[in-house]
């Protein structure tokens, strides 16, 4: 990869306990396997300010750690700023998508906000489900999810990130 900078990436769901800390956990996990961790920053917000403070959801920690990924994040909201800072969002589904774009500079940088689920191989532009008031199984399918769709997406990291230069 010939990248001058380390490039930036936010996963965006509403609560940022369950969908967004996992996504975020998942690249890191994935990413450090490749030997790539000093190439990608991660971190994950929500839309809301329900849990800003708070550690993921137990039972996400749970499954990640069943599927071998180990989760440590603290909630917080969705920022202006964090539209600047980041070179790409990844929100889980349309409703958080458009509520990024509830921010005053998010039409200025439209072409970095996107669904996860356009690298999903298996069901592309989808919505990933909020476990939160599911089963141990509804956290398994999201697990299912946003692995293969995280393992596609980077496969994808260059051609997704780097700009033709000016």
């Amino acid at each position: 990869m010939n990248c001058m900078s380390q490039k930036k990436i936010l996963f965006v769901c509403l609560g940022n306990i369950c969908r967004s800390p996992l996504a975020e956990a998942i690249f890191k996990h994935k990413i450090n396997e490749l030997g790539l961790a000093d190439w990608y920053l991660a971190d994950s917000c929500g839309t809301s300010n329900y849990h800003v403070g708070d550690e993921p959801d137990p039972r996400t920690i749970r499954n990640a750690s069943k599927n071998g990924v180990s989760v440590r994040h603290t909630g917080r909201q969705l920022q202006e700023d964090d539209l600047d800072a980041f070179d790409l969002i990844l929100a889980m589904d349309e409703n958080n998508y458009h509520s990024i774009f509830r921010l005053p500079n998010a039409r200025s940088v439209k072409a970095k906000i996107k669904l996860i689920r356009e690298f999903d191989p298996l069901a592309k532009g989808e919505n990933v489900p909020d476990p939160y008031y599911g089963s141990e199984k509804d956290f398994q399918q999201v697990f299912d999810i946003l692995d293969r769709t995280i393992e596609n997406f980077i496969t994808q990291l260059d051609q997704v990130l780097l700009k033709p230069e000016a």
